[in-house]
C-alpha cells in the first residue's frame, strides 16, 4: 500500500565532457559558456536546469550533488530512478558505471552501491533487509528485449534469458552483478567512440525492510538506466550490423522522446506502448518515482545540433510532474483496523445520505412548508370560510402573509438548493470512500495472494530439498557400487596378468626341453647315419636283426617323438594365439582400468565433496540436535503454558459467544431504540401539531368572540337604531312604508349572518371542547412513551458497559497471552541487523480443540510430537517421532 502522496518534478542535470584526443586533432572549438551552477549558454541561448557541471567534476561531486538523496529515499520506502540520455560517445557510461573498482573514476552505480550499505549498517538494529538486484543488459543487437504482458490495471515484465538476477548482502556482491551483466553488453567500435555501447542497460536494486518490533514492512526500487547513445550515422561511419543496432537505438530513444513531449504538453495519451524501454520506465516518467535525468553532453562545435537537441530535451523532461508516495505494507492487523475505520466512515456517510435523501424528498413534497407555517386542515378551512364571509378586510392581511410565505418559499428553496449540494459532495466522497474500500480489498486479496504464493514456493523449496536429499543418497549408493564392481574387476585383472606369466614361462620352459632332445636325437641319428652309411661297423646278422628291430623302435620312438612334437608346435602356437589374446585383453583392460581410474578419481572427488558436505550436515545435525534438544527443553516449559493458552483459548470462545449474544441483544435493543424514538417522533409531531392547532383555535375563538361582539354591539345599536326608526315610522305618514320594507330586508339578512356565524362559533366551541378532551390523553400517552424510552436508554446503557468491560477484559487476556508469546520470541531473536536470503521454514507449531480435548503439535526437521490432555488438565496421550 502506498501512502503520503508527494508531487515532484523530475530532477534533471546537465554535465559535459572534456574534449577528446580526436576532436582536439580536429580543432574544434570549445562552445558552451557556463553562467553560475544552473546556467549554460550555447549558440547565445541560456539552457537552466538544476544543476550544470563543467567538464572538470570529479565523479565524488556529481554523486554528492544529486544521487546521494535518493538512496535516502529508498530506503525511506520510496521509488528511485537515475538515467543517463544523450549523444554516442558523451560520457553516459563514464558518469553511470566509470570503473567499478577505481575509487576515484567509480560512477554512480558502485558509489550508489557502497552508499546502501552505509546507510544500513548505521540504521536500527531492528529492521531487516532483502536486497535483490536485477540487470537487464543483452548481448543481442537489439533493445532492451524483454517480454511484457499487459492487463487492464497491471504491468507485468518477464526477464528474458540475458536478465541476471539475484540476492546480496554486500558492496562486492552488487559489483560482481554488474560485471556479469556487463559481460553480456555488446560494445562496438564507430568513428566516435571505441568503446560504444550497442544496447540500453537497467539495473534494479530493490530493497525491502521490515521492522521486526512493529512489524511494519517497507519497500522502494532503484532503476539505474544507462542508455545507448543516439546516433548520426555520417558522423559513427556505422556499417552492417552496427547500423542495425544505431537503427534500433534510435527507435527506441524516439519513443522516449515522443513520451516525454507528450508529458511535457499534457496530452491525453502518453505513447508508452511505443518501444519495451519506455514501457519499463512508465513509473519513472509520470508515475510514482522520484526520478534524477543526466543528460550529457558534447562541447565539441562539431556536434553543436546534437547538444542543442539534448539540452532542448532536459528542458521538456524538466516540466513532468512525478507523485512520489511512500510503499508502505500494511499487517493483517492494521489492514483489519483501516478496513473498520472506512467501513465506519462509509456507515456514516451512508446515514448521513439516507436523512438527506428523506429530507429533500420531504422538502419536494411540501411537508415541510406546512410544518414551517404551523397549519392543518381545520384551520385551513376556517380561513376559507372567512375569506369568503370578509372579503376585503382579510384580503389585506392574506397579502401580507402570501408575501411572508413566498420569502419564506425562497429560503426553503435556497435551504433546499444547499442539501442538494451537500448531498452531491456527500455521494462524492462516498463514491470516492467507495473505491478507496474496493482498492484496498483488491490490494488485500493480492496480498493475501503473493503469501499463498510464498508458502507455494517455500513448500516446492522444501520438496527440493527432499528431492536433493535422496539423489545425494542414491548417488553414494551407486558410487559404493562402482568401488566395489572396480576392486573386483582389479582382482580379476591380476589373477589373469599371473596365469599368463605362468602360461608364458611354462610354454619357453618346454620349447626349450623339446629343442634340447631334438638336438641331442638328430646329432645320434647323425652319427650312427654316417657310420652305418660308410661300412664301417659290420656286424653279425643277429646283431644286424637287433639293431633293425632297434631302428624300428627308434623310428617308431621318433615318429612318436614327432607326433609330441607336433602336439608341443600346435600347443605353442596355441599358447601363442591365448598369449595374443591375452594382450589384446590385457590392453582393453589397461583401457578399462585407466576409464575406471578416471572414473575413480571423479568419485573420489565427489567422495571428498560428499564427505564435506556430509560434515556440513553432521555440524548442521549436531546443531539440530541441541536445537531440538532446547527447543524440547523449551517445549515442555512451554505445554503448561500451551495448556494455559488452550484455557484462554476456550475461554475466549465463550466470552466470544456472549458477546455475539450480548451484541445481538445490543443490536434488538438498538432496533427497538429506533423504533422507540421514531414513535417518539411521530408522537412530539403530532403533539406539536395538536398545540399548534390548540393555538390556532385560541386565536380562531379570540377573533370570533371579538367578531360576535362587535356583531352584538353592532346588533344592539342595530335594534335601537330600528327601534327609534320605527317609532318615527310609525309617526311619520304612510308613504313611507316602501322604506320601512328595506329597512326589514337588511334587518333579516344581518340576522341570517349573525345565525350562521353563531353556529360556527358553537362549531368551534364543540371541537375546541373535543380537543381538550384528547389532549389529556395524548399527554398520558406521551409520558408513558418517554417514560418507556429512558428505561430501553438505561438498558441500552447498560448492555453497553457490560459488553465494554467483556471485550477490555478479553483485550487484557489476549494482550498478556501475546506478550508472553512475544517475550518468548524476542530471547531468542537477534538483536542486530539482518541482510539475509529467502530461506525456508520446515518447523511449525499448532494447537486446538476438539470437543473435551486440546491438543498441541509442533514438528521440525528433526521431530514431531503431539500432546493431548483432557479439558480438565489430564494427560492423555504423547507421541514422539524422530525424523530421519
Amino acid at each position: 500500500m502506498t501512502t503520503e502522496v508527494n508531487e515532484c518534478s523530475i530532477k534533471v542535470l546537465c554535465r559535459f565532457r572534456p574534449l577528446n584526443q580526436s576532436e582536439i586533432i580536429r580543432g574544434d572549438k570549445f562552445i558552451p559558456v557556463f553562467q553560475g551552477d544552473d546556467t549554460v549558454i550555447i549558440g547565445g541561448k541560456p539552457y537552466v536546469f538544476d544543476r550544470v557541471f563543467p567538464p572538470n567534476t570529479t565523479q565524488d561531486q556529481v554523486y554528492h550533488a544529486c544521487a546521494m538523496q535518493i538512496v535516502k529515499d529508498v530506503l525511506a520506502g520510496y521509488n528511485g530512478t537515475i538515467f543517463a540520455y544523450g549523444q554516442t560517445s558523451s560520457g553516459k557510461t563514464h558518469t553511470m558505471e566509470g570503473k567499478l573498482h577505481d575509487p576515484q573514476l567509480m560512477g554512480i552505480i558502485p558509489r550508489i552501491a557502497q552508499d546502501i550499505f552505509n546507510h544500513i549498517y548505521s540504521m536500527d538494529e531492528n529492521l531487516e533487509f532483502h536486497i535483490k538486484v536485477r540487470a537487464w543488459i543483452k548481448k543481442k543487437r537489439d533493445e532492451v528485449n524483454i517480454t511484457i504482458y499487459t492487463m487492464t490495471n497491471a504491468l507485468f515484465f518477464f526477464p528474458p534469458q540475458g536478465c541476471t538476477e539475484r540476492f546480496v548482502s554486500s558492496p562486492e556482491e552488487i559489483l560482481d552483478v554488474i560485471d556479469e551483466g556487463k559481460s553480456n553488453r555488446h560494445v562496438a567500435v564507430t568513428n566516435m567512440n571505441e568503446h560504444s555501447s550497442r544496447s540500453h542497460s537497467i539495473f534494479l536494486i530493490n530493497i525491502k525492510q521490515e521492522n521486526m518490533e512493529t512489524e511494519q514492512k517497507l519497500s522502494g526500487k532503484l532503476y539505474l538506466v544507462d542508455l545507448a547513445g543516439s546516433e548520426k550515422v555520417s558522423k559513427t561511419g556505422a556499417e552492417g550490423a552496427v547500423l542495425d543496432e544505431a537503427k534500433n537505438i534510435n527507435k527506441s530513444l524516439s519513443a522516449l522522446g515522443n513520451v516525454i513531449s507528450a508529458l511535457a504538453e499534457g496530452t491525453s495519451y502518453v505513447p508508452y506502448r511505443d518501444s519495451k524501454m519506455t514501457r519499463i520506465l512508465q513509473d519513472s516518467l509520470g508515475g510514482n518515482c522520484r526520478t534524477t535525468m543526466f543528460i550529457c553532453c558534447s562541447p565539441s562545435s562539431y556536434n553543436d545540433a546534437e547538444t542543442k537537441s539534448t539540452l532542448m530535451f532536459g528542458q521538456r523532461a524538466k516540466t513532468i510532474k512525478n507523485t512520489a508516495s511512500v510503499n508502505l505494507e500494511l499487517t493483517a492487523e492494521q489492514w483489519k483496523k483501516k478496513f473498520e475505520k472506512e467501513k465506519e466512515k462509509n456507515k456514516v456517510l451512508k446515514e448521513a445520505i439516507a436523512k438527506l435523501e428523506a429530507e429533500l424528498g420531504r422538502w419536494r413534497n411540501g411537508e415541510q412548508e406546512i410544518c414551517r407555517l404551523g397549519l392543518n386542515c381545520s384551520s385551513i378551512y376556517f380561513c376559507c370560510i372567512f375569506l369568503r364571509r370578509h372579503g376585503t378586510f382579510f384580503l389585506f392581511y392574506n397579502d401580507d402573509e402570501i408575501n411572508q410565505q413566498s420569502q419564506l418559499m425562497e429560503k426553503l428553496k435556497q435551504q433546499m438548493l444547499d442539501q442538494e449540494e451537500l448531498l452531491m459532495s456527500t455521494r462524492g466522497d462516498n463514491e470516492k470512500v467507495q473505491r478507496e474500500l474496493s482498492h484496498l480489498q483488491s490490494e488485500n486479496d493480492s496480498a493475501k495472494e503473493e503469501v499463498k504464493e510464498v508458502l507455494q514456493a517455500l513448500e516446492e523449496l522444501a520438496v527440493n530439498y527432499d528431492q536433493k536429499s535422496q539423489e545425494v543418497e542414491e548417488k553414494n549408493q551407486q558410487n559404493q557400487l562402482l568401488v566395489d564392481e572396480l576392486s573386483q574387476k582389479v582382482a580379476t585383472m591380476l589373477s589373469l596378468e599371473s596365469e599368463l606369466q605362468r602360461l608364458q614361462e611354462f610354454s619357453a620352459h618346454q620349447r626349450k626341453r623339446i629343442a634340447e632332445v631334438l638336438n641331442g636325437l638328430m646329432k645320434d641319428l647323425s652319427e650312427f647315419s654316417v657310420i652305418v652309411g660308410n661300412g664301417e661297423i659290420k656286424l653279425p646278422v643277429e646283431i644286424s636283426g637287433a639293431i633293425e628291430e632297434e631302428f624300428t623302435v627308434a623310428r617308431l620312438y621318433i615318429s612318436k617323438i614327432k607326433s609330441e612334437v607336433k602336439s608341443v608346435v600346435k600347443r605353442c602356437r596355441q599358447l601363442e594365439g591365448l598369449q595374443v589374446e591375452c594382450h589384446r585383453k590385457m590392453e582393453v583392460t589397461g583401457r578399462e582400468l585407466s576409464s575406471c581410474q578416471l572414473l575413480i578419481s571423479q568419485h573420489e572427488a565427489k567422495i571428498r565433496s560428499l564427505t564435506e558436505y556430509m560434515q556440513s550436515v553432521e555440524l548442521k545435525k549436531r546443531n539440530l540436535e541441541e536445537s531440538y534438544d532446547t527447543l524440547s527443553e523449551e517445549l515442555a516449559k512451554l505445554v503448561p503454558v500451551f495448556l494455559s493458552i488452550l484455557s484462554l483459548l476456550s475461554l475466549n470462545q465463550k466470552l466470544e459467544l456472549e458477546l455475539e449474544k450480548l451484541r445481538a441483544d445490543y443490536e434488538k435493543l438498538k432496533s427497538e431504540e429506533q423504533e422507540k424514538s421514531q414513535k417518539l417522533q411521530e408522537l412530539t409531531f403530532l403533539y406539536e401539531r395538536h398545540e399548534q392547532s390548540k393555538q390556532d383555535l385560541k386565536g380562531l375563538e379570540e377573533t370570533v368572540a371579538r367578531e360576535l361582539q362587535t356583531l352584538h354591539n353592532l346588533r344592539k345599536l342595530f335594534v335601537q337604531d330600528v327601534t327609534t326608526r320605527v317609532k318615527k315610522s310609525a309617526e311619520l305618514e304612510p308613504e313611507d312604508s316602501g322604506g320601512a320594507h328595506s329597512q326589514k330586508q337588511k334587518i333579516s339578512f344581518l340576522e341570517n349572518n349573525l345565525e350562521q356565524l353563531t353556529k360556527v362559533h358553537k362549531q368551534l366551541v364543540r371541537d375546541n371542547a373535543d380537543l381538550r378532551c384528547e389532549l389529556p390523553k395524548l399527554e398520558k400517552r406521551l409520558r408513558a412513551t418517554a417514560e418507556r424510552v429512558k428505561a430501553l436508554e438505561g438498558a441500552l446503557k447498560e448492555a453497553k458497559e457490560g459488553a465494554m468491560k467483556t471485550s477490555v477484559a478479553t483485550s487484557r487476556r489476549w494482550n498478556r497471552i501475546k506478550e508472553a508469546v512475544r517475550y518468548k520470541n524476542s530471547m531468542k531473536r537477534n538483536h542486530s541487523a539482518q541482510i539475509g536470503k529467502q530461506a525456508s521454514s520446515r518447523g511449525g507449531f499448532a494447537c486446538g480443540i476438539a470437543g473435551n480435548l486440546m491438543y498441541v503439535s509442533f514438528h521440525s526437521m528433526m521431530l514431531s510430537i503431539l500432546y493431548i490432555v483432557h479439558e480438565d488438565g489430564s494427560h492423555i496421550f504423547t507421541k514422539y517421532r524422530k525424523k530421519k
